[in-house]
């Protein structure tokens, strides 16, 4: 099993994926997310496929220094196997041939088990603050304070 960069047949089988592991929001549409990570020059998302289906997915970019990594997905009957390593492997992989020095990511504060996963990958909290401003009014109407 290797990841690779989604091929357009894959696109709805990842927002499936996303929404079966609670990584989507209703503010917040996948497939544009997706859509955007692909045709971007700094991004894609990774995917790893066994016997025809989707099982893993990680979306990936860069700005030239710093790598963030969004939408690690694992088929929720596929979990503790190993592929949420290998995407986060791959994905680290993949900025590192792209000359990105650092890797980061968010996981939302009551998630126990995914914290408990990155600390196990020897990932640490950083002291900084993430800090955001909607610059879509649509998108800031959709959602609650307690999203923002």
């Amino acid at each position: 099993m290797n990841a690779r960069s989604l091929t357009e047949d894959q696109y709805d089988s990842a927002v499936s994926l996303w929404t079966a592991t609670g990584l989507t929001r209703p503010w917040n549409d996948p497939m544009d997310d997706l859509l955007r990570a692909m045709s971007g020059a700094t991004s894609t998302v990774l995917g790893c496929s066994l016997d025809g289906d989707l099982v893993a997915t990680a979306m990936v970019g860069h700005d030239g220094h710093r790598g963030w990594v969004y939408y690690l997905a694992v088929a929720p009957d596929r979990q503790e196997s190993g592929l949420g390593r290998m995407m986060m492997e791959a994905s680290e992989q993949w900025l590192i041939e792209r000359g990105a020095v650092k890797v980061q990511l968010m996981i939302r504060t009551n998630n126990s088990p995914v914290i408990g996963f990155y600390d196990h990958l020897g990932y640490e909290l950083s002291d900084v603050q993430v800090r955001a401003k909607w610059l879509n009014a649509d998108y800031a109407a959709n959602t609650d304070s307690a999203a923002r």
